[in-house]
């Protein structure tokens, strides 16, 4: 299917968005980056795809980074891993410690920065290399081998992560770490610092529209465990806006802070969003609003 005519829909309805919102300047390096950049894109099953905007230029992936190790966890795990994390939506910030503490420890899904911590450990621990194994699995997917880490950026998360060093020891005070606070840490701010384009998203993350085959059409999950981690997005992907998110646009779907989202039709397509400018919950509104463009006019979405 041809979509520049939706490309252009897109393009009218972003202009008076991208003058909105502010970029994540808790991460002083992201803080940066012109919030004037847009990018979409959209890849099929073949993966051919097509774009618009800024889709080639790369950027921070920061929390779009967590689908990824979620599914190399799983396709290890199994169903093991639904022991260390839920799968209930957040109706808290990202990064709140009070949930987690109210909860025992146990974080109510992988996708808020205590899950993605015990996910990070996990794939520590199964790998020796959890960054390492996640860069390289992008790099195949996605046939870019200059996929790789920001340094500046993680650094500069590193820097000023104190709450996420926080949610980490609180982790390990309950038990829920293999390895070192600062080993987890440090492979977690690698993982979200590395630099993908709307193209690089939509090919590496094409098993989730596949039904959990990869490029190769070798199988990286069974149905049901890319079902489960698209159910998952669906209602925790967006922070503690899923519920808005999914009236709006009715996809699964995952964001991250350095404006970038990713977005599943199963069965049909992925779809990347890129715009720096981010609501205070820590979605990009420039890519929030493209990807209600995009079901609106297209017709397709989960519902």
């Amino acid at each position: 299917m041809d979509y520049q005519w939706v490309f252009a829909e897109i393009t009218r309805a972003i202009r008076p968005v991208l003058a909105g919102g502010r970029t994540a300047d808790y991460i002083p390096a992201l803080a940066q980056t012109d919030p004037k950049h847009f990018g979409f894109a959209v890849a099929d099953l073949t993966s051919h795809v097509q774009g618009t905007g800024d889709w080639e230029i790369p950027f921070s992936i920061q929390s779009v980074s967590k689908v990824f190790t979620l599914a190399l966890v799983l396709a290890a795990d199994g169903d093991r891993l639904w022991t260390l994390v839920g799968k209930e939506p957040s109706g808290a910030p990202f990064n709140s410690l009070y949930h987690l503490q109210r909860s025992g420890g146990i974080p109510r899904n992988p996708f808020v920065n205590a899950g993605a911590l015990i996910i990070t450990d996990r794939l520590q621990t199964l790998t020796g290399d959890a960054s390492g194994t996640l860069r390289d699995f992008l790099r195949t997917e996605t046939d870019n081998p200059d996929i790789d880490f920001d340094a500046r950026i993680a650094e500069s998360e590193q820097r000023h992560g104190h709450r996420n060093a926080a949610l980490a020891h609180l982790l390990a005070d309950y038990g829920r770490l293999d390895n070192p606070v600062d080993t987890v840490l440090d492979h977690y701010t690698r993982q979200c610092s590395l630099t993908m384009s709307c193209r690089d998203l939509v090919l590496a993350a094409s098993f989730l529209a596949r039904h959990g085959l990869r490029a190769s059409h070798s199988r990286l999950l069974n149905r049901s465990e890319a079902k489960r981690i698209n159910a998952v997005m669906l209602v925790g992907g967006t922070y503690d806006t899923a519920g808005d998110f999914a009236h709006r646009v009715g996809l699964p779907a995952k964001s991250g802070v350095g404006g970038g989202i990713i977005a599943v039709i199963p069965g049909r397509c992925i779809l990347a969003a890129w715009g720096p400018a981010i609501d205070r919950y820590g979605n990009s509104l420039a890519g929030v609003t493209a990807l209600d463009v995009f079901t609106t006019h297209t017709g397709l979405s989960i519902f």
